[in-house]
């Protein structure tokens, strides 16, 4: 890779193009990779702020659960894209934190529901009010279409990238 000249940061190499793929998709793939590498190490640090012994995959977890409601962890594998163990371990893990209680299903006394307790939405929204102060700051010299454009964008990529 090179820099462009212009400041525009690295370029691919041309033969790279010649694997048929276009550069747009080689450059997408590449700030995804950062971003998401980034991202990932950001989830550590706020998921440590909720509680100390969480894993950053949990923070997932407790957004759906703020965001939706109480869910089935089926439904929560399904959405965050893991397997019944892995969601097990994990809710496990929340629930003796205190942070998730299981409570019967109404439409269905076989199932359980998960739910954030007290404890776990006042330490989440700690960390969530952090997060998003964070992005205030390093979004700060951008405009503000710029940043409703990227929600727009990324919300586009997701709803794409839904497991069906």
């Amino acid at each position: 890779m090179h820099e462009d000249g212009n400041g525009g940061g690295p370029r691919v190499e041309s033969e790279a193009s010649g694997s048929g793929v276009d550069q747009e998709f080689l450059s997408l793939e590449r700030e995804l990779t950062v971003f998401l590498r980034r991202a990932r190490a950001a989830s550590g640090d706020m998921v440590r702020e909720v509680h100390p012994d969480l894993e950053s995959s949990a923070y997932g977890l407790l957004v759906r659960l703020e965001e939706c409601g109480p869910q089935r962890a089926t439904e929560l594998a399904a959405y965050i894209g893991v397997g019944k163990a892995t969601m097990s371990r994990q809710l496990r893990a929340l629930e003796e934190l205190g942070l998730v209680a299981r409570e019967p299903d109404p439409a269905d006394g076989r199932a359980w529901l998960v739910r954030l307790t007290e404890e776990g939405r006042v330490r989440f929204g700690r960390a969530r009010d952090a997060r998003r102060a964070r992005y205030v700051r390093e979004l700060s010299g951008w405009d503000r279409g710029e940043v409703a454009e990227l929600a727009r964008l990324l919300n586009q990529l997701n709803t794409g990238m839904e497991r069906r």
